[in-house]
Parts: C-alpha cells; structure tokens; sequence
C-alpha cells in the first residue's frame, strides 16, 4: 500500500486525485476481506429433537437474525420428531450435533457406548410436569391416582418421583399423548411438558394443576447441546461459534421472540402465535431458562455440582451402572464457562 501512495504522489498532479484513488482501493481491499470472510463461512448442522416450537427458539433465534453467520458458520438446523433417532443421526454424520432431552438421557447413551457429551445446557430447568385435576393440591396425594407416563420415563423422571412421592409401579399406565385419558376421568393425573399439554388441556376447557417437577427437587437440565467427542477433537472452534450464537440467540428470543417465531412457523405450519405466546410465557415465567446458575454464570451454563446431581440420582436409583460410565466423560464446560451470556 505505501508503494501505491508513493507513486501516487510523484506522478499525479493533483493530490485530490489521489486521494480518490486511495479510497477507492482502500474499499476495494475492504470488500475482497468481507468476501474472503463470507466465503470461509463454516457449514454446521444442528438437529433437534422435535417439531420446531418455542422449545427451540433460541436457535431459531440466532439463524433468522443472522448469529451464527456473525460467528462463521453457515448453519442448517434440521427438525426431529417422534420417529427420529437423532443420536443415531448424528452418530451416522448427519448432524453435527443435536438437542438432547435431557442431560439424564445422553449420560445413558455415553453408557450404552455413543460416545456424546454435553456441552451447553439450555433448560437450567426440566420442563418435566405432573398434571392433576384440581383437587390434587400436592403430589404425596397421588397414591390413589392412575397415573400415566410414557415408557422410557421409567429411565427418568419416574424413580425420582416414585421414591419422592412414595408411589408404585402398579399405579402407571401408558402415556399416548392424547389428554383425552386425562379428561374423562377425575382419577387420571398425567406427565406433560410445561409449555404443551397444559395448554392443550386449558383449551379443551379443564380445570387442572400443575407441578413441575423440577421445582420440586429433580436435578435434571435438559435441552442440552450435546456432540460426539470426536467432533469436539475436530471441529472445537465451529462447535464454540455455535454454542455462542445459541446462548446470544436465547438471550434475544427472550427479549423479543418475533424473528425466531417466524422461522419456526416456516418450518412447521401447524405452529399458532396463540401456542408460542403460551409457551414463551411458561418459558419466563419459570425461569426454566435463566434461573438458578444461569442468572450469575450466565444462560447454558453447566456446573460440576449440578452435573454431579443427575448422575448421582441415576447411580442411586440404578438407572447407570457407575462401572460403564464416568461422570467426567459425559459433559465438558470448555464450550460455556466463559461465555457469560447474563439474562
């Protein structure tokens, strides 16, 4: 550059057309740096582990305000459902990583040989609730309620539970996702998921209560970001851009969830404002994003002592085998701890 000027301004008369040349090749180094920038853009696929909805709105979030492309990658957020493994997705490469359920059940897939880890927790809460018709006022009076759970939750929630509340297995039934059960008999309580089944069931006009469980004392996080080790070993600084644009992502679509709304009713028509609003609402109101660690650490966050919790339940309650799984294999802070991304 100093040998352009120089002979810029030996041989051109009038110093004001230099100067216009100047700026005009300083624009043009300027733009080719954007250029070369934009086109070192990462790709990077993220999975979830449903339909899109509120549950997801921070990652929607950071791709319709252009977050992660801040960041350098170019990233494609795939949708999951009731019949897709998106462990098994991203075990086959399909994903880069993927949205756990909860910190509970990937530490049972690092048991069963996957080798994921956790690596940013979104849901400081797990949205996990029990819904009771209006005279159940606590949940030590569901020993003569039917209650009804999905089979897996026997490898969750349900130990938990069952030792809390002093209930038994004999009491459970098939969970099927239809509140109907639940609304035709007043002895019926049910699992939900704070921002869904309670408003489905408000809307068929049902008196009902709600407990969430984590309120309660279950330790789990959930909605986690979670990888494989090798793609930490080999893509670390695409997997650290995309923990940061989804943690600022979160962060904006508690402010004002509109973009990330959008991109969502996009990807899933069947998706109402009326059931976003709702569930953004239950979102805030319970803190289930930016409440506890997160509120001082900062949203994602994961810590040893929290971490240490779940697994200790599970080893407690015999869901792990502490022999086939460490705990410090199944979650790293490297990706979060210093984000500091503050509600």
């Amino acid at each position: 550059m100093k040998t352009v000027i120089n002979t810029l301004s030996q041989h051109m008369k009038h110093k004001f057309y230099a100067s216009l040349y100047i700026s005009l090749l300083t624009a043009l180094t300027l733009n080719t740096a954007v250029a070369e920038e934009k086109g070192t853009t990462e790709k990077f696929v993220f999975m979830t582990n449903w339909f899109p909805e509120a549950e997801h709105g921070g990652f929607y979030q950071a791709l319709a305000t252009g977050l992660y492309t801040k960041y350098g990658l170019d990233v494609t957020i795939k949708m999951g459902g009731p019949s897709v493994n998106v462990i098994q997705l991203m075990a086959a490469g399909q994903a880069d990583c993927v949205m756990g359920g909860s910190d509970l059940q990937m530490i049972q897939v690092r048991e069963a040989g996957v080798p994921v880890v956790n690596v940013a927790a979104i849901f400081q809460k797990d949205p996990q609730v029990i819904i009771t018709h209006d005279d159940v006022t606590n949940l030590n009076q569901l020993k003569s309620k039917t209650l009804l759970i999905v089979p897996f939750a026997r490898q969750g929630f349900w130990p938990w539970m069952k030792a809390t509340f002093d209930l038994k297995d004999e009491q459970t039934r098939p969970y099927t996702f239809n509140i109907q059960p639940f609304i035709a008999d007043k002895n019926v309580a049910q699992q939900g998921y704070l921002t869904s089944e309670p408003y489905s069931i408000q809307k068929a006009g049902a008196k009902a209560n709600v407990f969430l469980l984590s309120d309660l004392g279950y330790p789990a996080y959930s909605t986690t970001i979670t990888c494989l080790d090798k793609t930490l070993s080999i893509r670390k600084a695409a997997v650290a851009a995309f923990v940061k644009g989804s943690v600022e992502g979160w962060k904006n679509y508690l402010i004002n969830p509109t973009p990330g709304n959008v991109l969502i009713k996009k990807e899933n028509p069947d998706m109402t404002d009326d059931q976003l609003g709702y569930s953004v609402a239950k979102l805030k109101e319970k803190g289930i994003i930016t409440s506890g660690d997160a509120s001082k650490l900062g949203i994602g966050t994961i810590t040893p002592q929290r971490a240490k919790s779940s697994f200790d339940m599970m080893v407690n309650y015999k869901i792990i085998d502490p022999n086939k799984v460490k705990l410090s294999d199944t979650y790293t802070t490297e990706f979060i701890k210093d984000l500091h991304v503050l509600p």
